[in-house]
């Protein structure tokens, strides 16, 4: 159980937040009034109590509001609990949504102590419930369910797709096949086909929001743009090759072709990443062969399943 020691709100993106005794949490929104509400998954910011006064004793003379967090609460070190992990605070309710941020610009608390603690330890927050709070207020925690949905996001690589000069066929495609089957889909996104810009998105998912399972679509084949592969290879911890070549030796039933695809499959830390190839009636037939086994491979990683053999 923790307590509510301050609340945060800027009227403008890149201003000071200020303290205020009150305010209203918005469901879906996040704390009204504040620049930073919106309709996205780091709708409000948290950071603990004790590490904001950890970084005083280095000297930092900081105030509540300069890392630009919205709710300082003692009892939690945010840092090391799930995302997923439920908070309520009387009649409000939020849900973690990402741990850290990419810090972009360095803040004048960065410029003068050559450090700033939001962009590690922070966490942000969706708004489940609405309700207001107030200094003082108690906080309460509730873990991730052993039986919560999976999590998982998708990325298409394709250049023109980046663009807008084509239409994604095949991340929709994906996205339905998960969502059938019981997955909470928490991003859809775009990219050129670029290596250093995939590594980029893979480490934020797998580490920032902890997905459980991406999936990514194109550059897998022969062209020297698809570096999809490299990518994932790149930020993998372990691999998981039997994925992609179940993919593969399902996909040379239908057509000799699939020996020239080069996608992998790979775990980075708690996350499942497994390449598909780009053009949706391939990216279907591919996802059909393994779906209903990923899930039990995700539950192993996770510690909610055994590795038991099929009898």
């Amino acid at each position: 159980m923790g307590v509510l020691k301050g609340i945060c709100v800027s009227k403008k993106r890149g201003t000071k937040k200020m303290e205020v005794a009150e305010a209203m949490l918005v469901e879906n929104y996040g704390i009204e009034g504040d620049a930073h509400a919106g309709n996205w998954h780091r709708q409000v910011s948290l950071l603990s109590l004790e590490k904001i006064e950890a970084f005083r004793e280095k000297g930092a003379q900081v105030s509540f509001g300069d890392f630009g967090e919205n709710l300082i609460i003692d009892g939690f070190d945010f840092r090391a609990l799930p995302v997923g992990t439920i908070f309520t605070i009387g009649d409000a309710v939020l849900k973690m949504t990402q741990i850290g941020k990419e810090c972009h610009t360095h803040c004048q608390i960065y410029q003068t102590m050559g450090d700033c603690i939001m962009p590690r330890e922070g966490v942000f927050a969706t708004v489940l419930k609405g309700g207001k709070i107030r200094k003082g207020d108690t906080v309460t925690m509730i873990p991730v369910s052993s039986d919560a949905p999976l999590t998982a996001a998708v990325i298409t690589l394709s250049d023109k797709g980046a663009k807008g000069e084509r239409e994604d066929k095949s991340g929709p495609v994906i996205v339905k096949m998960l969502k059938k089957v019981g997955y909470e889909i928490v991003e859809s996104n775009i990219l050129p086909d670029e290596q250093r810009l995939l590594e980029k998105e893979l480490i934020r998912l797998a580490d920032q929001r902890q997905v459980n399972l991406i999936l990514t679509t194109g550059g897998t084949g022969f062209s020297e743009r698809d570096r999809t592969p490299e990518a994932t290879m790149a930020v993998a911890t372990r691999l998981a090759p039997g994925i992609a070549e179940a993919i593969r030796a399902g996909s040379m039933k239908i057509t000799k072709r699939a020996m020239l695809s080069r996608e992998t499959s790979v775990i980075r830390n708690k996350t499942l990443i497994v390449n598909l190839p780009g053009s949706p009636k391939a990216v279907a037939e591919s996802l059909e062969l393994v779906i209903d086994q990923l899930d039990h491979g995700i539950k192993i990683l996770l510690g909610r399943a055994g590795e038991c053999a099929r009898k």
